[in-house]
């Protein structure tokens, strides 16, 4: 082999290996989330204070216009 075949060599090899390294990479997953402005969706979810479950479930539909907070509390109301 001579010296001008062993760098011509590592060159094809080089980018041979870049360009399959480049294919291998997986599509980045799609953005679900909601834009900024955006309305939420109507939903229904049972309410709770620090005194227990309300009677009645809450109802997005019924706060449109005013400013609402979810909190979710993983162990609340648990052993854990």
């Amino acid at each position: 082999m001579t010296r001008r075949a062993v760098p011509l060599f590592a060159l094809a090899f080089g980018l041979a290996a870049a360009a399959t390294a480049g294919a291998q990479q997986p599509a980045p997953p799609p953005d679900h989330s909601p834009q900024v402005g955006t309305m939420a969706p109507d939903f229904t979810i049972p309410g709770a204070t620090r005194f227990g479950v309300l009677a009645q479930p809450v109802h997005l539909a019924d706060l449109r216009g005013k400013t609402v907070v979810l909190a979710f509390f993983i162990r609340a109301r648990t052993k854990g």
